[in-house]
């Protein structure tokens, strides 16, 4: 015969603590995925601007460096904008 663990005596109740966290995951899943990612493509579009700001200074490629300086800014406010979404929505 198996002996059951005491601990584990089929008493499958959640803490309040527990449920809680189930019931924000429930609501809002992958919300920690989602801001790390926001985070990172913002990082990145941040590292992208500063270096087509520099060309931009340098006066190199100028034609080229432009729209992608654009498009860097660009993605580093989307994701401030999609990562203060996100804080404004776990507030409510």
């Amino acid at each position: 015969m198996i002996e059951q663990n005491p601990k584990n005596r089929g008493d499958k109740r959640l803490t309040s603590e527990q449920y809680a966290r189930l019931r924000a995951e429930a609501a809002a899943p992958y919300r920690g995925l989602r801001k790390f990612i926001y985070f990172s493509f913002g990082a990145s579009g941040l590292i992208g601007a500063v270096i087509f700001l520099a060309q931009l200074a340098a006066g190199q490629n100028v034609s080229n460096a432009l729209p992608n300086f654009a498009l860097q800014v660009g993605i580093v406010a989307l994701m401030i904008f999609l990562f203060r979404l996100e804080r404004g929505r776990a507030k409510s």
